[in-house]
């Protein structure tokens, strides 16, 4: 039994797996995301551990499969049967007491010098263009340091390097591979993360190198905010008028954000800096000066960036059948100046298991001659904004997406994405003309483009060689294709070992044809004067052979009439076929005959 047991694991969606190496369908795309294969090989292992550090918040979709039968045919109960049983086990450690920055307030905190890192988490809402991890007047003092919360003049050492590592991740913590800036080369350390995901918490880990000296810091986060009009103005409040935070900051930080909240340092009297991720005797963190300890900035707009995001209209059909309508759609202007985006919310858990269609079609009347090309990015999360430039890319340092272009000689462009990810895709149209220097803003031309995007079930509905069939497995229900003719693939589209139209040709009639062996029977009876038998004989003999005209899996099907009609007829007949040649050869008598056949007939 050394079958191998593949395992995939996905966050927000179930894993895209293909573990035959089949084509994928065009305009189809796979999205990147967190997939692990374990292959377990040996005959007595049975159980196995796999670890995710700091995984991504929401739902986690689980998949494993056999390999490829080896399509042997066997006796049953000649040879031992392989029985699986697999049952997945989830164990969740969670991290409680996790310091809470606000954005606009620079704090002053430490490391002690029997901690490795200190953890923090920063609630980013919508329209955030940019977002700024600042960590300042960073010193160092070593030896037993006094009461906490009192400084030692004297006993401390501050210049240009600070022996710390800042990290930042949307989500979840921190991992080996996420934003990192390594402060001892900059001064100030400054964590720049442009066009960050929205309406997530952004975890800051603040990581001391090896030593025996506590750390002293200021930290803050400051904020790009686009999430009024007036901001692009540059008249900017206070965070609490700006910003959709939410009220569960009131418990950890130790005031309402429901209240608003001063904009200047002075009026912070009383207000207890973050908690200290120290020792277990003092949970409650140091209470220090405010006006030594917390300063405010304000959050800068961003107006390049203020585009307005114009939501659509959810209709559901059927089952992973639903179309997203845009009002006043679905022609919609691209202008010269600023970018379209659109807002496309994809229900949790509902809308994972089907696949996500976004097609885009210019209107070459609008362009009026001009070499227009009407850019777009799909992106999941946050919008992606498209530069100036030759190189037209929906992707940067933090976010990634699916670009589509439109033009006048590929007037359509789409996209597929099985099984994605729930929650807010957005999709950013731009328009710019072609110049001798690439890319750039074009002049009183306002594009007009197609938009269409909607849910389905299945890629193309599989296709001729496929079913679209919904499968259900622990209460969570998915559509895939059911390919034949020898076709594979996510949307049965891989012709790499389809049968030919030759084969599928002679295969077809080969099975029909042999239910010519009923005529001699037919003969046989007729010169015998049983009747009977051979109306039963020519009844079987002609649904047999469009049942299997009609049931061939692959393009060679001929079908008179409704599949279950000569379904029920060709097992009829069948039936009707064997019973009558066992009552002729009985040698009952003719009245016995009839009514024993009047009697299966009615059954």
């Amino acid at each position: 039994m050394g079958d191998g047991v593949e395992r995939y694991f996905r966050s927000g969606a179930p894993p895209v797996i293909n573990p035959l190496n089949t084509r994928f369908p065009q305009d189809t795309v796979i999205p990147d995301s967190f997939a692990v294969t374990l292959t377990w090989t040996l005959p007595n292992r049975t159980t196995g551990v796999f670890n995710v550090t700091a995984p991504l918040p929401g739902d986690w979709f689980l998949a494993a499969h056999l390999p490829k039968d080896q399509g042997k045919i066997s006796v049953k109960g000649l040879y031992e049967e392989c029985q699986y049983l697999f049952q997945p086990q989830l164990i969740v450690q969670r991290l409680i007491g996790i310091s809470v920055l606000y954005p606009g307030y620079l704090i002053e905190q430490m490391i002690p010098a029997h901690n490795r890192s200190v953890l923090y988490k920063v609630f980013i809402p919508s329209y955030v263009s940019r977002v700024k991890v600042q960590l300042t007047n960073c010193s160092t003092r070593s030896g037993e340091h006094p009461t906490r919360g009192q400084w030692v003049p004297g006993d401390s050492r501050s210049g240009d390097i600070c022996p710390v590592v800042l990290k930042v991740r949307p989500g979840a913590p921190p991992v080996h591979n996420s934003s990192a800036l390594d402060c001892r080369e900059w001064s100030p350390c400054e964590l720049d993360t442009s066009l960050p995901v929205w309406d997530q918490w952004y975890y800051i880990l603040v990581e001391r190198y090896l030593s025996n000296q506590d750390v002293n810091f200021r930290i803050g986060v400051q904020i790009t905010d686009c999430s009024k009009p007036n901001t692009s103005k540059g008249s900017v409040s206070g965070p609490s008028s700006s910003l959709n935070l939410p009220q569960s900051f009131g418990s950890v930080i130790g005031f309402s954000l429901s209240e608003p909240l001063p904009s200047a340092p002075a009026g912070l009297s009383g207000l207890p800096i973050l908690s200290q991720n120290s020792s277990s005797s003092d949970p409650a963190g140091r209470f220090l000066s405010p006006q030594d300890t917390i300063t405010y900035l304000s959050p800068s707009p961003d107006p390049s960036r203020c585009w307005p995001i114009r939501p659509t209209l959810r209709n559901e059909l059927d089952t992973f059948s639903v179309h997203f309508y845009i009002f006043f759609g679905p022609n919609i202007s691209v202008p010269p100046d600023q970018a379209a985006v659109f807002a496309i919310n994809l229900m949790p858990v509902l809308d994972s298991g089907g696949v996500l269609n976004t097609e885009i079609k210019l209107n070459l009347s609008s362009v009026k001659g001009e070499n227009v090309t009407v850019f777009g990015c799909l992106n999941h999360g946050r919008p992606l904004s498209l530069g100036e430039n030759s190189s037209i890319r929906c992707e940067s340092d933090s976010v990634s997406g699916f670009l589509l272009s439109v033009n006048s000689s590929s007037n359509i462009s789409r996209v597929r994405i099985p099984y994605p990810q729930t929650g807010t895709w957005y999709l950013s149209l731009r328009s710019l003309c072609t110049s001798g220097n690439g890319f750039q803003p074009c002049l009183n031309v306002t594009a007009e483009v197609y938009l269409r995007s909607y849910l389905t079930p299945c890629i193309n509905d599989c296709g001729a060689f496929g079913q679209c069939k919904l499968l259900r497995t622990n209460n969570y229900l998915y559509a895939a294709c059911e390919c034949k003719a020898g076709w594979d693939g996510w949307s049965c589209s891989d012709s790499t070992e389809a049968y030919s139209y030759a084969f599928q040709l002679l295969s077809t009639l080969l099975l029909c044809l042999s239910n010519l062996m009923f005529l001699p029977p037919v003969i046989i009876a007729v010169r015998s004067h049983y009747l009977l038998e051979a109306s039963v004989y020519i009844f079987t003999m002609f649904f047999s052979t469009f049942y299997h005209a009609c049931d061939q899996p692959g393009i060679v099907v001929f079908c008179i009439m409704e599949y279950d009609v000569l379904q029920f007829c060709d097992f009829l007949g069948s039936l009707m076929s064997v019973w009558v040649t066992v009552i002729s050869m009985a040698r009952l008598k003719s009245i016995i005959k009839q009514v024993s056949n009047l009697s299966i007939s009615m059954t």
